[in-house]
């Protein structure tokens, strides 16, 4: 039984060898070029018939370095495959070229890399002389070509030029000066950009064209984050300057100040105070305010606001103070004045009176201040009291309070109504018209400018 078992064991092992050595015969179609593995874990070394020799690997490899100058000194050795590159280049991306080609010619198993950065400085020299003169020599064939692209530059530019600087079309086109300037750079820009395509194109450079544009855009962005501000009150100059929102002269408030406008210019809008100072506002702050032009209309309401003693007849205030407002030569009779009881306060009633005035005639503080002087003395003399505020203290004792009616005040008799000179003032007018004749073309207001409606 065991002997049985012995030779069953015999033959299992004979058989399993056979089979093994039959499927590599099979694989490799060779009994004599058995495959090994690699156990890195790489590609399959061959090493049948059809294998290149050593020295084909070798000429072949020097062949190739023959044709690169760079690699004409490389030594080039094979044995059994292995390829041994021996000398010094000038660079490691040399080195590394070396190594790649020679890994890709058929037959290399492996590349033994012994190439050294070259160190001597007169083999460093020499290629880059060799580089330099070839470049200049490049460069010395292409002035004619170059002349003739700078001769296009030039003559496309001067052009551009020459156009922008004609009046005619632009002064017709544009509705003020800044905005034809401002044509006019634009055009300069727009031929001299292409003047510089067109002399790109003859060299022969058209994709630095595109460079050149996304270089342009880059800095265009970095520059206008850095003068946001400038580029800000520029547009807003130029959208002003086309609305007109304000004539020169205009007595106007922007964002809190008050002033006659002298000028608009490309950085701010400039007002003259009525107490004479210059007040220079940003466009953009003027674009972004709210504009109250107060003389864009002639006509113009003042109100005066009045207190009387609580216990008077205050319909008879009303209408004393209604029928001095009407009396007035100043007071325009359309519209109306106005006159009523606008509130109740700690110790007065407050009255209000309004009337309408032609500011083209007439100043507007001196009109109010000769309403506020004749409605009191008015008021005076028909019996009312104009009390400052106070307060009442009430005792204890009832007898001792002082009587809950106080006695009506005596009328006085007060001189007669002086004549005062409530006339418009002509002497800012004049400070505003002799700053305005010495702008020139800096202003961007013209008086008869469209100017918009809403």
């Amino acid at each position: 039984m065991r002997f049985i078992l012995a030779l069953l064991l015999i033959i299992t092992s004979l058989a399993t060898g056979a089979l093994a050595q039959t499927s590599v015969e099979d694989l490799t179609g060779d009994e004599k070029a058995p495959v090994t593995m690699d156990t890195m874990g790489g590609e399959t070394i061959a090493a049948g018939r059809d294998i290149p020799s050593d020295s084909a690997i070798a000429n072949r490899i020097s062949g190739i370095f023959a044709e690169i100058d760079a690699l004409k000194t490389v030594r080039v050795s094979v044995r059994s495959g292995v390829v041994l590159l021996q000398g010094a280049l000038p660079d490691q991306f040399a080195i590394d070229q070396a190594e790649a080609l020679a890994t890709r010619v058929e037959g290399v198993v492996t590349v033994s890399n012994q190439l050294q950065e070259e160190t001597s400085v007169t083999e460093r020299i020499v290629p880059v002389m060799e580089r330099l003169s070839t470049r200049l020599l490049q460069a010395l064939n292409y002035i004619p070509l170059l002349t003739v692209a700078v001769l296009v530059f030039a003559i496309v530019g001067i052009f551009g030029w020459w156009l922008a600087a004609r009046r005619w079309p632009f002064e017709r086109i544009a509705p003020n000066a800044f905005i034809s300037d401002l044509l006019r750079q634009i055009l300069r820009l727009v031929f001299l950009g292409l003047g510089l395509v067109l002399a790109l194109d003859i060299l022969g450079a058209s994709a630095v064209i595109g460079t050149v544009l996304g270089a342009a855009g880059i800095v265009g962005l970095a520059v206008g984050f850095a003068v946001r501000d400038t580029v800000e009150n520029y547009i807003a100059s130029i959208l002003l300057s086309l609305r007109q929102p304000f004539r020169p002269k205009d007595y106007v408030e922007i964002d809190g100040h008050e002033g006659h406008v002298i000028m608009l210019t490309s950085r701010a809008t400039v007002l003259l105070s009525l107490d004479g100072n210059h007040i220079r506002i940003p466009n953009a702050t003027v674009f972004k305010s709210v504009i109250t032009n107060y003389t864009r209309h002639p006509e113009r309401m003042f109100t005066v606001d009045m207190g009387i003693a609580p216990h008077g007849d205050l319909q008879k205030a009303v209408d004393i103070g209604h029928d001095v407002l009407k009396d007035l030569d100043f007071i325009l009779k359309k519209p109306q004045p106005e006159s009523r009881i606008e509130e109740l306060g700690d110790s007065t009633v407050q009255l209000r009176y309004a009337g309408w005035v032609d500011q083209r005639e007439t100043s507007m503080p001196l009109a109010r201040g000769q309403a506020i002087r004749l409605i009191m003395r008015a008021l005076e003399n028909a019996g009312f009291e104009l009390p400052e505020p106070g307060y009442r203290v009430t005792l204890t004792d009832a007898k001792s309070a002082p009587s809950a009616k106080p006695a009506a005040s005596a009328k006085k008799k007060l001189p007669p109504v002086k004549e005062a000179d409530i006339s418009a003032d002509e002497g800012i007018a004049e400070i505003v018209e002799e700053e305005r004749a010495q702008l020139g073309d800096q202003d961007l207001l013209k008086e008869d400018a469209p100017q918009e409606m809403g």
